[in-house]
C-alpha cells in the first residue's frame, strides 16, 4: 500500500508541464525590469502511458510531460518516417544518464520513439558514422547530432553544414545512410 502511494505521488509530480511567464515592471524613475519565471501546470497523462514510460526508462529524472508539439521536436521527424502525431499525443522530456532525452507516445499509449542530443561528436558517434560523414560529406561539419531510437532501430539524425550549404542525414549505427536531404 505504501509503495502504491509513493508511485502515485511520483507520477503526479512527473505530470507537469513548464510554462515560462515574463513580467515587465517599470519603476518610478522610469527603468524597466523584466523577470521570467517558470510555472508548473498540471498535465493529464494516462496511467498506462506513464507505466510504459517508467518501465522503459526507470532511471529517468526531471520528467516533464506535455502534449506533442512539433515546434519543439529536436529531430527531423520526416527523416524517421515516424507516425504523424498531433497535440492529442504525448511528449516527455527527462534526464537519463546525464543526457537530456525526449520520448513520444501516441494517444493509445504506443511508444513512438526516443531521442537525445549528442554533444561530443568524436566520442558520442560510432566510428562508422564519423567515417561516413568524412567520406560522403567532405567539407561538411556537424552542426547538431541526436541518437534516435524507434521500434528495433537506432540511427543518428545529423545536421551538417558547409558554409551556406546545409544538409540533414539519417545514418544507422553501421554508417549506412538511410535518408538525406538538403535543408
Amino acid at each position: 500500500m505504501i509503495l502504491a502511494a509513493i508511485i502515485a505521488s511520483s507520477l503526479m509530480v512527473s505530470c507537469s508541464t513548464r510554462r515560462p511567464t515574463t513580467t515587465t515592471t517599470t519603476s518610478s524613475n522610469g527603468t524597466t525590469a523584466t523577470t521570467t519565471t517558470t510555472e508548473h501546470t498540471a498535465f493529464s497523462v494516462p496511467t498506462n502511458i506513464q507505466t510504459s514510460f517508467t518501465t522503459q526508462y526507470p532511471g529517468a529524472t526531471d520528467v516533464v510531460w506535455g502534449p506533442y508539439d512539433e515546434a519543439i521536436v529536436p529531430i527531423d521527424w520526416d527523416l524517421t518516417d515516424w507516425t504523424v502525431l498531433t497535440p492529442k499525443d504525448y511528449q516527455v522530456n527527462y534526464t537519463l544518464n546525464g543526457n537530456q532525452y525526449y520520448s513520444w507516445y501516441d494517444a493509445n499509449g504506443n511508444w513512438i520513439g526516443t531521442s537525445y542530443y549528442i554533444t561530443n561528436y568524436n566520442n558520442g558517434l560510432p566510428a562508422a558514422v564519423n567515417n561516413t560523414i568524412t567520406s560522403k560529406f567532405s567539407g561538411y561539419t556537424i552542426d547538431k547530432a541526436s541518437l534516435v531510437t524507434w521500434k528495433d532501430r537506432s540511427a543518428y539524425d545529423i545536421k551538417l553544414k558547409n558554409g551556406d550549404n546545409k544538409m540533414k542525414v539519417l545514418i544507422d549505427t553501421n554508417g549506412d545512410i538511410l535518408k538525406q536531404r538538403d535543408k
